[in-house]
Formats: C-alpha cells, structure tokens, sequence
C-alpha cells in the first residue's frame, strides 16, 4: 500500500509522519526544492515542525510522479486558497476513481466552494472517491502522540471504513459520519468563530463572552450547513463543537492568535506582516459572500468580516452583537 500525501506544512508533515510510524508506506510531496533536500538530509521540517523528528519510514519528494505514482490513498492538505490550482497542476499523476482523503479546512475565496466541490471539480473525468478528515487537532500535539480524535466524512461506507483502519493508531482514534459536508463546513467556519473568541479575549470580555461565541457560533455553523445540503447534528461532533471548542481556547489556534491581535488594537495588516496567516481570515470573507448568497443570518460572521475588511472598531463590533432585536434561543 503507498499513500501519497501533498502538502508539507505543519499538518501535513504531521499525517504524514503519523502513517509513517505505522510501517506504511507514505510519501510526502514538499513543493519547495531546498526545504524537500533539508528534510531527506536532517529528518526534521525546520519550517513548519521544527520540533519533532520524522520517522525513517517517511519518504519526500518534490517529484509529483515519484510521489503521487501509482499510489492507492491521496491526501491532500493544500491551503483551501490553493487546492484548485494545485490539483489541476497535479491531475495528470492521479488515476481513475481515486481515493481522496481531504485533511484542508477552508472555503474557496472566489466561488464559495467548499473542499468536497473544488476536488470534485479540478479532479474532473476522474470520478473521485472522497473523504475528509477534520476535528479539533493541533499538529503539534498529534506529533507528541497526545491522544486526539477526529472525525471522517465519507458517504462510501466501505472506504470509510478502509480510511478509518488507515488512520486509527493508539493515540488518535476515528470516527466515521456519512455527511462529508458537515464535516468539511465545521472545520471550515470554526476559524471565523475563534478569531471572534480571539478578539474577546483581546479585549479582556472575560470567559461569559467566549463561552457564548462558541454557542452562538454552533449556531451560525448549523444554519449555513443546513441551507448547504449539511446535517445537524454533525456540528455537534468532534468535526464541529469539538473544533470549536478547541481554535476558540487553544493558544496554538493561529486563528485566536489573529483575533487576539485586533482585539488589543493591531490592524489587519500588521499582524499579516508578523506572518501570522490563519485560514479563517480569508473563510470570513468566503462564508460572508456564501451567508448573504443564501440569505443565512450569520451575525458573529457578519461583524468579524467587518473588523477585518471594513475596518470596524472591534469593541463598536461586539456592541452591535449585544444590541441586535432580542429573539428567542
């Protein structure tokens, strides 16, 4: 069995790894030339997992053919902004009816598409068979082998049940769920709600106000997932409420960071200037266009686009949010 895994940031260097020390056999494709021979030479990724040596068994290239050639399982962990492009690039080293394991959590900035479509779509004529995998995850602390588990999406309850052996170790455990969708939409929308959280906490609003954005935002999720073909109740498993809870509190949350940020005064612009990129900066605007598409009322997603593309006092924001027409729960 080989497993071709594209994408060598901090997740995907950690799924890669993680498969690795099974035994199996992974191969990972680093697009940059110099961190791929960095890697072969050292055993580390010293640009995204610095800390955490790889495994012997972990094989890297830069050579699609090499890595994607006649592999069984592709797993795919571009930046959301990235994938389309990335998997046109790449098309040709697939085969038919792959088997596609999405780890990306995002929404494609000029189409609304959620990962699933824009997989489907760049993969044309190929019939994919399609996964994804989401939850509340550090990669760091999935790199020390702390126990984590996240939850797959997948309607083919035979590769689900295959993807989920896959993965299974004893320190992450899989949980399977049909609707792909739901799985994907949570993983995406969290980073809105935890740069949200971030800037609370910014602004010293204390835990009463965070623990209410992360309620709230299971909300906001449920409403756009359900208007997107979603189920329900997925946003209260581990790919929904699970993540939340975790980008919402966790320090490692990029996400919070960026919130954090606003929240004590910097600009957009400075803190992209820090290189704190989150892929909840450019979701905000993705599910803001998708909200007002299909007349989805998303008010926590409504004002943090306006703090970070209008430029809205952060605190003028959460007043907004506290003065909207009272409703019932």
């Amino acid at each position: 069995m080989k497993i071709a895994v594209i994408g060598a940031g901090a997740w995907g260097t950690t799924l890669a790894n993680t498969l690795a020390k099974k035994g199996l056999d992974v191969n990972l494709w680093v697009r940059e030339q110099e961190l791929c021979d960095e890697m072969k030479e050292t055993g580390y990724n010293s640009v995204f997992l610095p800390d955490y040596k790889l495994s012997e068994n972990m094989k890297c290239d830069s050579d699609p053919q090499t890595v994607l050639g006649g592999a069984d399982y592709y797993i795919l962990v571009v930046p959301s902004q990235f994938m389309r492009a990335s998997l046109i690039d790449l098309k040709p080293f697939f085969p038919k009816n792959p088997a596609v394991i999405c780890a990306s959590k995002g929404i494609e900035l000029k189409t609304g598409a959620p990962m699933s479509e824009v997989v489907f779509e760049a993969l044309e004529g190929l019939n994919p068979r399609y996964g994804h995998i989401s939850g509340p995850t550090f990669a760091y602390e999935l790199s020390a082998e702390m126990p984590t588990s996240i939850t797959l999406g997948c309607e083919d309850k035979e590769l689900a049940e295959e993807i989920q052996e896959l993965f299974n170790t004893s320190y992450l455990r899989v949980y399977t769920n049909p609707d792909y969708r739901g799985v994907e939409l949570g993983g995406a929308i969290k980073n809105i709600m935890a740069i949200a959280a971030g800037i609370a906490d910014g602004l010293k609003f204390g835990h009463n106000a965070r623990a209410a954005l992360i309620t709230r935002g299971i909300a906001e999720m449920s409403r756009l997932g359900v208007a997107m073909g979603a189920t329900p109740s997925t946003f209260m498993g581990l790919s929904g409420m699970g993540d939340l809870v975790l980008t919402c509190t966790g320090d490692l949350s990029r996400n919070r960071q960026v919130g954090l940020k606003l929240g004590q005064g910097l600009k957009l612009n400075e803190i992209l200037k820090m290189r704190m990129v989150a892929e909840g900066v450019k979701t905000t605007e993705s599910v803001h266009f998708l909200a007002q598409k299909l007349g989805v009322e998303m008010p926590i997603t409504e004002q943090v686009y306006k703090i970070l593309y209008k430029d809205k006092n952060p605190e003028k924001a959460f007043l907004d949010l506290m003065n909207r027409d009272l409703k019932a729960e």
